[in-house]
């Protein structure tokens, strides 16, 4: 894992060095934020069954000791 950082950092550091290639950072970010947004999209498929299941849990848990009066 600390490889895989010292490499990623290497590769940042190499691409912010060159100030010719100014035009080639937004394509760079373009891709990172790509890549961000299927990270939460693939949480949010993961999780979200999972944080379903568990409201659902606390709802019936709530709804079985809570006694609402008469009339609403």
């Amino acid at each position: 894992m600390l490889a895989f950082l010292v490499a990623a950092q290497t590769f940042v550091a190499d691409r912010f060095d060159k100030k010719t290639d100014r035009g080639a950072t937004a394509v760079e970010y373009g891709v990172l934020v790509a890549l961000v947004a299927a990270a939460v999209v693939a949480a949010l498929v993961v999780l979200g069954p999972l944080v379903t299941d568990l409201f659902e849990s606390v709802r019936t848990s709530v709804a079985g000791t809570v006694t609402l009066p008469a009339g609403e």
